[in-house]
């Protein structure tokens, strides 16, 4: 391979990086969708044991988060301060830590799926339905582990839209994948929740290969095999800088989520299942949010690797306002159409009443959800990761895991309260971000100084 040092290959601007982050976003959340709604076709019992299991799933893949969101906001400001040579050495070793630890948590599930799902209080068809699609997807997690680190360095050179282009072959894939593995149909065998996971992992080992292959086209100078196994302390330290407090901030508000699905349990079956119902079409309410945040952070990180804190500051107003104007768009039509939207997944009408009772909060809880993720990811692509896991921990574990129980067990809300208290958190959180943001205390934690590292390059 060459090491001819070549010039970033697009423009970065906002719109152009977040629509084909937004429609990956989409595909992505499609997969999840898909599941749920062919799976609603088996039973209720089976969407509520996949939406438990993927809730072990999430935090997995959060974890893995931690090298792959490290290393791409390590690599955006390399980018900005044009040190090509050093995002080449970061990318390939990202790769390398990410697969070890995939590999491991793939062996963690395969050993310990029955007692995780044995915690959550399963019983019955949703236990085995949970534990056998836990067992397969979970089992080949070391997948996502690659795709995670890949799409990362891929993404914040740039290139948005390939990594769109195979999120749509996944889901095509995945797709097709579930109608013929969970129905039977062109003569394979009926496998139900078997088959949605075999089905998710065939499309996952697919987009591997053609992430390896964008992953060698992307990088400025061309990386080398021996890359791959070349250790530094100083790139692993920052790194695990943003990669840490990132990955435990996520991984606390998983557990947030764990703990009040735990709460929903002892409602009954019809509010476990109107739970992962509103869950997934809530999903798209914030959608957008998501794609304006990580683009935003690939805009901001090149900004402060270039020194230019001004420009950063700015760009994160401009993104706040385009979030909110498509959050509020979503919440107007989710709060029309909830009915209509939870038809679609099930007929049982005492489900059906409970999603609705919780859908019609979404202009409470996505509106402040929406600044935080925006705010939050931005913040991150400056370097001040640490500040978003302080006030989560207050938030989230000491405010809202009470509040929710408070609510659920003490005054009966039932899983309108779960979703009270996780509006509660989000706008306590999306207050306090606000207000860091415009104090600029961020400006000191860029991880390169232009004016003092030495370029290299070669």
């Amino acid at each position: 391979m060459s090491d001819t040092i070549q010039q970033p290959k697009e423009k970065l601007n906002l719109f152009h990086l977040t629509w084909p982050i937004f429609l990956e976003i989409f595909l992505f959340m499609l997969m999840g969708l898909a599941d749920t709604f062919m799976l609603a076709a088996v039973s209720d019992d089976a969407v509520s044991g996949v939406g438990t299991a993927n809730q072990y799933i999430q935090i997995a893949i959060l974890i893995l988060g931690v090298v792959g969101s490290g290393a791409s906001i390590v690599v955006a400001q390399y980018l900005g301060s044009r040190q090509f040579l050093e995002t080449t050495k970061i990318s390939a070793l990202a790769v390398t830590l990410n697969f070890c630890v995939g590999v491991v948590m793939s062996i963690v599930f395969l050993l310990f799926s029955n007692h995780l799902m044995i915690m959550m209080n399963l019983q019955g068809d949703v236990l085995e339905y949970a534990k056998s699609y836990l067992i397969i997807v979970g089992g080949a997690i070391f997948l996502q582990a690659i795709i995670n680190s890949l799409a990362a360095i891929i993404r914040v050179h740039g290139w948005t839209k390939q990594t769109m282009y195979v999120s749509l072959g996944m889901n095509i894939i995945h797709v097709v994948g579930n109608y013929i593995l969970i129905f039977g149909h062109f003569g394979a065998p009926e496998l139900g929740v078997q088959g949605a996971a075999i089905s998710t992992v065939l499309s996952r080992l697919l987009a591997v290969f053609i992430f390896v292959w964008l992953f060698y086209q992307v990088l400025e100078v061309k990386v080398k095999l021996r890359t791959f196994f070349t250790f530094s302390k100083d790139y692993v330290r920052k790194i695990l800088s943003i990669g840490i407090p990132s990955a435990l901030e996520q991984i606390m508000y998983q557990v947030c989520q764990i703990v009040f699905l735990y709460y929903v349990t002892y409602l009954g079956t019809e509010s476990l299942a109107a739970r992962q119902y509103a869950v997934n079409i809530s999903m798209f309410t914030y959608l957008f949010a998501m794609a304006i945040g990580m683009g935003t952070a690939i805009i901001v990180g090149r900004y402060v690797g270039a020194g230019n804190q001004e420009a950063a500051y700015k760009q994160l107003w401009v993104s706040v306002k385009a979030a909110m104007v498509f959050t509020f768009v979503m919440v107007i039509i989710i709060t029309i159409f909830c009915e209509p939207l939870m038809d679609l997944f099930t007929d049982n009408p005492e489900v059906i009443k409970i999603g609705v009772s919780v859908l019609l909060l979404s202009i409470l809880l996505e509106t402040g959800r929406t600044m935080n993720i925006t705010i939050i990811n931005t913040l991150r692509a400056t370097g001040d990761a640490l500040f978003p896991v302080k006030i989560g921990f207050l938030s989230m574990i000491c405010m809202s895991i009470p509040l929710g129980y408070l609510l659920v067990f003490v005054l009966d809300f039932g899983l309108v309260g779960v979703w009270l208290a996780i509006a509660a958190d989000e706008w306590c959180r999306a207050i306090i971000v606000f207000f860091r943001w415009k104090s600029r205390k961020w400006e000191r934690y860029s991880l390169v100084t232009p004016d003092t590292e030495k370029e290299v390059t070669k």
